[in-house]
């Protein structure tokens, strides 16, 4: 059984069920919505255009542009000027939740982080290094 939940658009109630975030009827004026988009995408000409271009062109908001893009339902390779928001910086992404330069940064500080750590353990383990004096050799 679903949850009831006030649709973010309308304020309508719903029962949400896990697979859309809106009520019924705006999930059907963005079927719509995502119907014009795509329209407008697929002749020759706009298959390039920014997302501010098609904003413009369809009057759809930004943010659902960005949703479709993260749910694969527009995709990238047919349309290279889309894609949404890195959850880091903000610049735009095709793939995952972080930009290309914010992936690089943090695996850098990873690497940083983690020899570290393996420094502080080899420093530990050399601290507790114990020398042994053979007590049983003869002296000569």
């Amino acid at each position: 059984m679903g949850e009831l939940r006030s649709c973010p658009k309308c304020g309508d109630f719903y029962n949400y069920t896990g697979i859309r975030e809106v009520c019924g009827k705006c999930a059907q004026e963005e079927e719509k919505m995502y119907e014009d988009v795509y329209r407008f995408l697929r002749k020759r000409d706009n298959r390039s255009a920014t997302i501010e271009q098609i904003v413009d062109a369809t009057g759809v908001e930004e943010d659902l542009l960005h949703k479709w893009v993260r749910k694969g339902r527009l995709q990238p390779a047919m349309f290279p000027n889309l894609g949404y928001p890195c959850d880091s910086c903000g610049a735009l992404t095709t793939k995952g939740k972080l930009c290309t330069n914010c992936q690089t940064e943090l695996k850098s500080e990873l690497n940083k982080f983690e020899a570290a750590r393996e420094f502080r353990e080899s420093v530990e383990e050399s601290e507790r290094t114990t020398y042994y004096a053979d007590s049983n050799k003869k002296k000569q």
